[in-house]
């Protein structure tokens, strides 16, 4: 292929991509690789055409670790620039399509959502962007992962967990530290008993297995015996439980036969009924299952959208999304912080306030840049200091005093010190006017 039919089909893709309806939420650019150069920060995919004459008709796929947008068409020739350029756009379209969605869900809520720049999504759109919002953590630029292995008997006491989070859980979380930085620990507990607060498990006569009900499993954790600490340092703790029951509750399982579930905003929990040679000691194999189980998990956990197929695509979505989410709470916080200014008129405003304010909106300002340019990394940094900025503000010390601190507090304390004093001002003034009018009734 040409440069110059690159070009072409380039310009006829962005011409479909820019009569699309929701142009207006986001804007796609594209170029062909020529014009990129060596900087390929503001990449979002790369789109890469090949020629295969066994091919009856183009095909597109979307590969699973990187950006790349594979197209193969029978024949490259000027006479299928058209084509192309048609099935490009819709693809781009699709795959983008989600995303679009979720970051028009989030808009909904603001300033923004009557503007009639952000575009319709449909009520399924917005069932589904609730349920994964409601699973996920909340933005934190630390997350500590706690993996945990309760077993309600002696055995098993060992398990290759390092091992198997190398092979299994950092090749997936090594993309994510683009967008919060991850520490992961182990622990292991033995004569681990369910929650007093549960039924337990019953047993199922006609398929001779252990079932817990669904109505127990929000309720499964003991936290009061259970060492899993809510919090470690500043980030919120997301726990991966796998629960081994005892030999005479095997096998185990949920009511509906699976055996794992997501509590939100708090971790994954899984059942794992060992074999007779896993007793004593699981390697890396026997925990593979729990593995590939955790890693589902935790995407959701951590909001990571499901599509599209690519995990790095998915990755930039997440990322931008988490940029957009900031940028909302941080306007909102200095709204907020203005309506109380406003509103207490009298309250003190320390220069530190003021020095964190003009943060947060340098920090805006350029995160809005960012985003619009394509530089998706340094709009979530810029973004991220401004709503630390804008917390620090809305927080500061000196003024969450001066908050709750209404006229009525004022009344009450200085009333005491005041009464006293007042009294006898009070009988004067009485004694005063009184001998005022009697001499008045004397001249008259």
């Amino acid at each position: 292929m040409s440069p110059q039919q690159a070009q072409n089909i380039a310009i006829r893709s962005q011409a479909i991509l820019d009569l699309r309806e929701d142009k207006s939420l986001y804007s796609f650019h594209v170029k062909p690789e020529a014009l990129y150069g060596n900087g390929t920060d503001d990449r979002t995919l790369t789109v890469r055409l090949s020629a295969d004459a066994g091919t009856k008709s183009p095909s597109v796929n979307l590969r699973t670790w990187q950006p790349i947008l594979d197209v193969k068409a029978a024949s490259l020739d000027s006479g299928a620039d058209d084509s192309l350029a048609v099935l490009i756009a819709q693809e781009v379209q699709h795959i983008f399509q989600d995303e679009q969605a979720s970051v028009a869900y989030l808009l909904q809520g603001s300033s923004h959502g009557n503007t009639g720049l952000v575009g319709t999504i449909t009520p399924e759109q917005a069932r589904a962007q609730e349920r994964r919002t409601t699973r996920a953590f909340k933005y934190a630029s630390t997350y500590h992962l706690t993996f945990s292995l309760f077993a309600s008997s002696a055995t098993p006491s060992a398990w290759e967990i390092e091992e198997a989070l190398k092979q299994y859980i950092e090749p997936l979380i090594r993309p994510l530290f683009t967008v919060s930085d991850f520490t992961i620990d182990t622990q292991v507990q033995l004569f681990a008993s369910f929650s007093p607060s549960i039924a337990g498990p019953q047993l199922d006569a006609e398929s001779n297995t252990w079932k817990l009900l669904q109505s127990d499993l929000g309720g499964f954790i003991n936290a009061a015996e259970w060492p899993l600490s809510p919090s470690i340092g500043s980030g919120p703790t997301v726990n991966m439980v796998v629960y081994v029951p005892g030999p005479s509750q095997r096998p185990l399982l949920l009511e509906n036969g699976g055996n794992s579930w997501i509590i939100p905003q708090w971790g994954g929990v899984q059942i794992f009924n060992p074999q007779e040679h896993q007793a004593d000691h699981l390697n890396v194999d026997d925990l593979e299952p729990v593995m590939l189980t955790f890693a589902d998990q935790l995407m959701s956990l951590m909001g990571v959208p499901s599509s599209p197929s690519s995990l790095s695509m998915r990755i930039s979505s997440l990322k931008r999304e988490r940029a957009t989410s900031l940028i909302l709470s941080a306007s909102s916080t200095l709204g907020a912080l203005v309506r109380l200014t406003r509103k207490l008129e009298s309250i003190a405003i320390p220069s530190s306030v003021a020095t964190s304010v003009d943060k947060t909106i340098s920090h805006l300002e350029q995160a809005c840049q960012a985003l619009r340019t394509g530089r998706f990394q340094a709009a979530l940094e810029h973004a991220r200091v401004a709503e630390a900025e804008a917390e620090k503000a809305f927080f500061e010390p000196s003024m969450v005093g001066q908050v709750y601190f209404p006229d009525e507090h004022k009344v009450a304390v200085y009333v005491p010190l005041l009464g006293p004093m007042a009294v006898p001002l009070v009988m004067s003034a009485l004694k005063e006017l009184r001998a005022l009018r009697q001499r008045k009734v004397k001249t008259s």
